[in-house]
């Protein structure tokens, strides 16, 4: 069964990588075999991460590559230094996600708004279709867009995020349906609260966490390595018939 999850000779971009979620998906991907690109936006956040794991694996696994997201070009870099480096691209996370406004849409400015889609959404969309043709070409490939559980309920503070990762959510299931004839998978992974710095307005927020936690039937928030082991699935040959899904990772939270 191991054979299932072995990711060795694959590579893999991983934005957003240096702390939470990606930082998680970075070292598992990396620990299962894979060469992993890890990107933010500072150099030298990346190159930290790239000791840690380069640590813990015991080979040259991970390399930085840093990145703003919102700047088509530095996307073209990132793919583009990722074939100079290390060949071809295997596997593509579109973990990178922004949330610069906490409260109701009304009190919204325009300019957080923009930046939550453009960052979300269009970023997530042009960086696929930089990689995509390569995939396609080789009829092999795993994109995970990481979204939320945001995506599938209303919420009075995180509207426009909550957009934002429902229209990752369609995204998907639009390109799994136009890359599949091709046997290019693409997926979602759609987390509960998890216990990162990026989701830290919420779980240091006594009413909000003993919200999330009494209604969720494991009574608890999650660690952001219980959202990696779904990117190993995903990314490997376990789940090469899996594609054009959201998986829910919540400890039950969406269930009652």
């Amino acid at each position: 069964m191991a054979n299932l999850f072995d990711l060795s000779g694959k590579t893999a971009i991983i934005t957003g990588s240096t702390k939470g979620i990606g930082k998680a998906i970075a070292h598992r991907l990396a620990e299962h075999g894979a060469n992993v690109v890890v990107s933010s936006r500072k150099a030298d956040v990346c190159d930290a991460v790239v000791a840690e794991i380069n640590d813990q694996v015991g080979r040259n696994a991970a390399i930085a590559i840093p990145c703003n997201i919102a700047a088509k070009e530095a996307l073209q870099n990132l793919v583009d230094e990722t074939r100079r480096q290390l060949g071809q691209i295997d596997i593509l996370c579109c973990n990178a996600a922004s949330n610069p406004y906490f409260g109701p849409m009304g009190n919204m400015q325009d300019d957080q708004f923009n930046k939550i889609l453009q960052n979300n959404i269009v970023s997530n969309h042009w960086l696929i279709q930089m990689v995509a043709p390569e995939m396609r070409a080789r009829k092999d490939g795993s994109v995970i867009i990481i979204s939320s559980i945001g995506g599938l309920r209303g919420t009075p503070v995180l509207g426009a995020y909550a957009i934002s990762k429902a229209a990752d959510m369609q995204l998907t299931r639009n390109l799994a349906a136009e890359f599949g004839p091709d046997n290019v998978r693409v997926n979602t992974i759609a987390p509960g609260l998890i216990q990162t710095d990026f989701a830290r307005a919420l779980w240091e927020n006594p009413e909000i966490l003993k919200v999330a936690t009494e209604r969720s039937p494991l009574r608890r928030i999650g660690q952001p390595d219980e959202i990696a082991g779904m990117a190993v699935f995903l990314a490997s040959k376990a789940g090469d018939f899996t594609t054009g899904q959201t998986f829910v990772i919540d400890g039950g939270q969406t269930v009652v």
